[in-house]
């Protein structure tokens, strides 16, 4: 059966050269156009490995954010529906032939929610409140947009939301170290639009709030199913609480 749809996927990439083979072949029989945009300050050997996929479209970019550079990959795609996919993300075989199968299909919804399957430190994470995660990542680029956060940035629908059956992969954390590297620029990104948005930080931010994740996390969903790896991500997911709202206090400090 010749598909109806087509595909076009947008991965945004900064020293990616870890992940972003793994990322790309894993589309390369269920995507019909790949776009890659790589930040300009990347320094490793992301821009020749994606240059190694012919297939593959890729512009070298000036930072604009999370939201807004999303945004523009998905204004130069030619085809209408976009899989929003991250450079340490891949397509299971299962969900390949789920989107090759979509492809042959009338959608009933502008936009698709995709389970994501987090590997952190050598281990698939099952509880914890991180899995399934649903996240919308399949859309029609005619009612769907990126919000302008600074931070966890997501797709703002016209409509509701359909659900994919399968998982994408999400290769988050393969040491401690990597992880810190984006805990201390996702925390700053978080404080600073906490503060724009007239946000200060009290005392229970610091002290309640991150008992509260850890808790959650640890407990209520279940993380210590997910063995030790469960417990450092609650303590880290507790601390990047309590670091987020501690440099929005630096910031507010500052400025009164």
């Amino acid at each position: 059966m010749k598909a109806a749809l087509k595909i076009s996927s947008i991965i945004i990439a900064k020293n990616e050269a870890e992940n972003i083979s793994r990322c790309i072949e894993s589309q390369i029989n269920c995507i019909d156009e790949i776009i890659v945009l790589i930040d300009k300050d990347s320094n490793d050997k992301t821009t020749e490995i994606v240059k190694s996929f012919p297939k593959v479209k890729w512009e070298i970019i000036e930072w604009m954010g999370y939201g807004k550079t999303k945004q523009y990959g998905v204004d130069k795609s030619e085809n209408e529906w976009i899989l929003w996919i991250d450079a340490d993300e891949a397509i299971t075989p299962e969900l390949a032939t789920e989107l090759n199968n979509f492809k042959c299909s009338t959608p009933s919804f502008n936009a698709y929610k995709i389970a994501r399957k987090a590997y952190f430190l050598g281990k698939w994470i099952k509880h914890s409140g991180w899995y399934p995660g649903y996240v919308a990542r399949l859309f029609n680029k005619k009612f769907a947009r990126f919000s302008l956060s600074e931070v966890h940035e997501h797709l703002l629908v016209d409509g509701t939301l359909g659900k994919l059956n399968n998982d994408l992969e999400h290769y988050t954390d393969p040491n401690i170290f990597h992880y810190y590297e984006k805990f201390n620029r996702y925390t700053s990104l978080a404080a600073s639009e906490l503060e724009a948005k007239g946000k200060s930080a009290k005392l229970n931010d610091l002290l309640i709030r991150p008992f509260f994740i850890f808790i959650k996390m640890y407990i209520l969903k279940r993380g210590f199913l997910d063995g030790i790896q469960g417990f450092i991500l609650a303590v880290f997911s507790a601390n990047y609480v309590f670091t987020k709202y501690s440099k929005l206090w630096e910031l507010k400090n500052k400025t009164n």
